[in-house]
Parts: C-alpha cells; sequence; structure tokens
C-alpha cells in the first residue's frame, strides 16, 4: 500500500502518515490536487488529507471532496507543534524573516509578533524548511515540525511556539474502493455531502429527521458550487453507523429534500474524541 501526502517530506501530513502507517510506502505529492487524482486512479494508493484545525478552522480541502468522491476510511487527530528552525548556530535575535504555511504563521502568530518577525507565505512548512537549508541565509527562518529540522539539518531555535497549546489538526485517510466497518458495538463517524432541491426553507426542512430521530450532527458547512454562489453543496458528519436503523431513516429523510447525495464514508471515531 502507498500512503500519498501533499508537501516535501517533513511535512506534518508526513509525520501523521508515519505514524498511522509505519510499514507503508509514503510518498509526497506537490499538491493536493495531486494526490486525490493520484487515488482515484490507483485502488492501492491512500491519501492522507489535513481536514480542518482546532485553531484556525477548515485547510480548504472541501472543493476536491465534492469533485472526487473519494471513500473515507479513517479520521486521525494529530497533534501539532510549532518549531522556529534556522541554520546551525543561529539565534533568535539574527531572525528577521519568517517562512512557512499560512495556516502556521497564523497559529504562531503571537510568537511573530512578539519578535517582530516578519512573515512570508510559502505552500508548506516542510517546503519553508527546505528553503532556509538551501538559502543559507542567517536572517531567515521557518516554522516548521522537528522532523522537518532532521531532515534538512537546521537548528530549532523555539520549541512549541503555537498560540495554544493543544493544537490538533483532523487528517481523513482516503482512497477509492469504498469500505466501511461491520455495525457493532463502539463509536462511529458517518460523513456525506449534499445539494438540496431549490425551494424555501429547504434545509430547515431537510435536517427535521435528524431530531426526530435523535442522530447528531457533528458537522454541518456550506460552500458554493463551482461557479455559483446561488447553489452550494453541504458536507456533514453525524454520531453513528450508516447501518443503525436511526442513521438510516434520518438519511431517507435528507434525500427527499436532495438534488445530489453521496455518502463519503463510515469510519470508527479517533478516540481522541473521548478527551
Amino acid at each position: 500500500m502507498k500512503i500519498l501526502y501533499q508537501g516535501s517530506p517533513g511535512a506534518y501530513s508526513h509525520l501523521a502518515a508515519k505514524e498511522i502507517y509505519p510499514e507503508s510506502k509514503i510518498i509526497a505529492c506537490k499538491t493536493f490536487d495531486e494526490c486525490f487524482r493520484k487515488a482515484e486512479q490507483d485502488k492501492n494508493v491512500k491519501i492522507i488529507i489535513p481536514e480542518s484545525n482546532r485553531i484556525t478552522g477548515n485547510i480548504g480541502i472541501e472543493y476536491l471532496i465534492f469533485k472526487h468522491r473519494l471513500n473515507i476510511y479513517a479520521e486521525h487527530f494529530h497533534i501539532i507543534e510549532h518549531n522556529l528552525l534556522g541554520l546551525p548556530g543561529t539565534n533568535i535575535k539574527d531572525i528577521k524573516n519568517v517562512f512557512s504555511h499560512a495556516q502556521a504563521l497564523s497559529q504562531c502568530s503571537e510568537f511573530i509578533k512578539k519578535n517582530n518577525l516578519n512573515e512570508n507565505v510559502r505552500a508548506d512548512t516542510a517546503g519553508s524548511a527546505e528553503l532556509i537549508a538551501k538559502n543559507k541565509i542567517k536572517n531567515d527562518a521557518a516554522i516548521a515540525s522537528k522532523l522537518s529540522a532532521e531532515i534538512y539539518k537546521l537548528e530549532i531555535i523555539a520549541s512549541n511556539i503555537e498560540n495554544e497549546k493543544g493544537n490538533v489538526t483532523r487528517f481523513l485517510i482516503m482512497g477509492k474502493t469504498v469500505s466501511q466497518p461491520e455495525f457493532k458495538s463502539g463509536k462511529y463517524i458517518t460523513s456525506f455531502l449534499f445539494k438540496l432541491k431549490s425551494k424555501p426553507a429547504a434545509l430547515y426542512q431537510s435536517l427535521g429527521g435528524f431530531a426526530i430521530n435523535g442522530v447528531n450532527l457533528t458537522k454541518l458547512q456550506s460552500y458554493p458550487e463551482k461557479n455559483s454562489f446561488s447553489s452550494y453543496f453541504f458536507l456533514c458528519d453525524l454520531d453513528g453507523h450508516i447501518d443503525d436503523p436511526k442513521v438510516q431513516k434520518s438519511l431517507e429523510e435528507l434525500d427527499l429534500h436532495c438534488e445530489d447525495f453521496h455518502v463519503l464514508g463510515v469510519f470508527h471515531a479517533d478516540k481522541f474524541r473521548d478527551n
């Protein structure tokens, strides 16, 4: 099995992949589009994609979920610890410019402001670390993982510089083949997307079945359809397995109001949710 992630070696997606699939071949891709496209073409490929962050919210890959509709096999919550990386022998007082992904810069904004650093947005955290190692400019540093420091032989100038401790990113493991766990005891998540028929109060009416059947929605987010500001898709997670009669009745009720409905996956709830 091949596991694909977006970014350079040392990215947080790389770390998460190593944690979940230590024996698999882990491969870097330049873009999220490339990850999804390769997984759609090869059933022996899985991708690990950051979906949202506890502090800064959605990562912004929903349009690819809608487009490719890959199956979600699992979720994984990964603790994010940001570090300021520089050339060996560099002191914090030497640093003037900091490079990283926009999300990482935002998550470390207090540290950046305190040290009067100039922000430079790059495509990913590990790629920023690679840039620092390549350019060898003493006044430049990157915000990235400890793994990035090891890979690119950089020094950790400051550790755990994120604004809030307990910074966590939710990753989704996805692929082409449809697969779901058997309905037994335990906690499950059912993930799906839908587009409502154009009629007044459609969203209000469509959600009534969940309340009647006592099904808890843990996520409901709207996103404009491509090239439109009047037509929206909804991305939704609920507590429960699709084979649970209560969940089945709720989704059947929802489907009556939909122009498009698609189940993305049924998977075990990560134990992190119990914290």
